[in-house]
């Protein structure tokens, strides 16, 4: 429990029944006063431990009359709902959750990771036969011969001895959609995503960094805090928060949307020395050895601290919407309208191993909750029914990566964000936060990797070779927190431009020689594109229409959860 105390440092609890334990360590967002776990149902036959927010348990405790509830937390309905429905009450959930919910009647138990795998979840075996569950490999590491992610939008269940998937929307199966857009259907689902997340009983905020995605939730925020409870508790002015490096892009944004809304901003300055001192640090967090992920957890780790600090337990982030909608930069080079959209889907179902993982572990690391409104399964539904060719990015009709969302909140009677931060080029928040972090990283890697290094780094590192020093770094501090075959196997592989898959670097033949994950790898594309042969910045990049047709865009609680049986 020691482990993951950083995670939920309101409370300890530990539950025995037989030969099966269950631990929790509690970030009290939802009742303080009374939802310490585990919890349980009127008879406390059924045990549970959760880790998450069920956006949706008022209506779920509507389903339940004859049940007495003994907290008033969100996550007290799984116990009872389990009770009534069985394993396949699950589906029913929305919200973020991993959770271990025990039958003391029969000792068999469940385990189940929300859709998209926003919070993490870890399942190990051990060689007396145990079976482990955790909410970060440190909690199960050194105590299983084998373990690995617990799969997105899946169920395990004890009596049957395997997994299953209880998440399966209708574009998972990457079946090409046809549904018009409808600009203001998708605005709606979106509101109502930010929305059902103003739900907290303690302090929050927002994280700007002034793109698109956490502009337009804090704008969201902002419109509909006043008559909540939260604004009555804590009152209807909204805190927002960024980070970065003295005069990063970022910041000028994010201060003036900031203004724009009327939030308490607060700004937190970070050098690049600080976060290469703190590599170390997020690494262990972190769990990762990817280079894109360290890159940009460094700067959110380093703000959560401070964020925390301040007396803030919650904040609402604009992660997933890239994914959904084809925003990084390389989508730009999609060949049709088929592979934009089973590129999003690829991106979608890999998210739990990139961005939900540093959004959640680099703000746990501090106490602190991060919420996801991109991710809501419905508003998810909506936005991947569309049919892709509205999607694709069409410059010689001004239609830049995200439109769809864009067009969406382009509203000239009651404006969501100023005209140019609606439209603001993508920026990937390791490159927003300062463009000199990226070549400060490559910088003292090379001072620490060697040429001879670098060489027999494929007998070194078999498994996902390094072939960058910045790599090889992080690979060799990763391996000493985290030193077994299973732990490397945790961490995906492969090229990526950008951000992209492995297959979608395909779609040019140039990236090849390119390979990097930085937004600004995307040659032909960024407005502060590199070439790492030249080393200069290309100037050759905005088709000349959309420059002409869009204003100007410059800038670019968690528990550890523990069975033993």
């Amino acid at each position: 429990m020691s482990r993951l105390k950083h995670r939920g440092p309101d409370w300890s609890g530990l539950y025995q029944h037989e030969d099966c334990y269950l631990t929790h360590q509690r970030l009290a967002i939802i009742d303080p006063a009374s939802g310490d776990q585990p919890l349980f149902n009127e008879d406390k036959a059924i045990v549970v431990t959760v880790n998450g927010e069920i956006y949706n348990h008022e209506e779920l405790r509507q389903l339940l009359p004859n049940h007495n509830f003994r907290t008033g937390s969100d996550c007290d309905v799984i116990a009872h709902l389990y009770e009534e429905y069985g394993e396949n009450f699950v589906d029913m959930l929305d919200g973020m959750f991993s959770f271990v919910l025990l039958d003391t009647r029969d000792n068999s138990f469940i385990v189940a990771r929300d859709a998209i795998g926003i919070t993490s979840l870890y399942i190990g075996w051990g060689l007396d036969g145990s079976i482990w569950i955790s909410s970060e490999l440190k909690g199960l590491n050194d105590d299983c011969e084998h373990f690995e992610c617990f799969p997105p939008g899946h169920l395990y269940s004890s009596k049957s001895g395997g997994l299953r998937q209880w998440y399966n929307p209708p574009w998972f199966s990457e079946t090409i959609p046809s549904t018009p857009y409808d600009p203001l259907g998708l605005r709606r689902a979106f509101e109502n995503a930010v929305i059902k997340r103003l739900m907290t009983d303690v302090p929050f905020g927002v994280l700007l960094s002034g793109g698109l995605d956490s502009s337009l939730v804090a704008s969201i925020t902002a419109r509909h805090l006043a008559g909540t409870k939260a604004a009555k508790q804590w009152g209807a002015q909204l805190h927002s928060f960024c980070v970065g490096l003295e005069g990063s892009p970022d910041l000028k944004a994010a201060k003036e949307v900031a203004d724009y809304l009327g939030t308490v901003h607060h700004e937190f300055h970070f050098t690049v020395q600080d976060g290469i001192d703190a590599i170390e640090d997020v690494i262990y967090h972190i769990e990762t050895y990817d280079v894109t992920t360290i890159r940009a957890s460094t700067p959110m780790f380093l703000m959560a601290r401070k964020i925390k600090a301040l007396g803030v337990k919650m904040v609402i982030s604009g992660e997933g919407s890239d994914e959904v909608f084809g925003g990084y930069l390389y989508f730009h080079k999609a060949p049709n309208k088929e592979e934009f959209h089973r590129e999003t889907c690829r991106k979608i179902k890999a998210l739990h191993l990139y961005d939900c993982l540093r959004a959640n572990k680099a703000t746990s690391a501090w106490g602190l909750e991060a919420r996801v409104p991109f991710l809501d399964k419905e508003f998810i539904n909506v936005a991947m029914a569309i049919d892709p060719e509205w999607k694709m990015i069409k410059p010689e009709q001004g239609h830049i990566e995200k439109w769809v969302l864009r067009r969406a909140f382009d509203d000239e009677e009651r404006p969501y964000l100023p005209k140019h931060i609606l439209y603001r080029q993508k920026e990937q928040f390791s490159d927003g936060v300062g463009y000199s972090w990226i070549d400060g990283l490559k910088a003292h890697a090379a001072q620490h990797v060697t040429d001879k290094m670098m060489q027999n780094a494929g007998h070194i590192f078999p498994h996902n070779t390094p072939t960058t020093k910045e790599a090889y770094y992080y690979r060799m501090i990763f391996e000493r927190f985290f030193p077994q075959n299973s732990a490397r196997l945790t961490v995906p592989g492969g090229a990526s431009i950008a951000c992209s898959t492995a297959k979608a670097v395909e779609w040019d033949a140039a990236w090849s020689n390119n390979l990097d994950p930085s937004g600004r790898a995307a040659l032909g594309v960024h407005l502060s594109a590199y070439d790492p042969k030249s080393a200069t910045v290309s100037a050759e990049i905005v088709p000349p229409k959309i420059i002409d047709s869009i204003p100007r865009m410059m800038e670019v609680s968690a528990p550890g959860l523990t069975i033993l049986s």
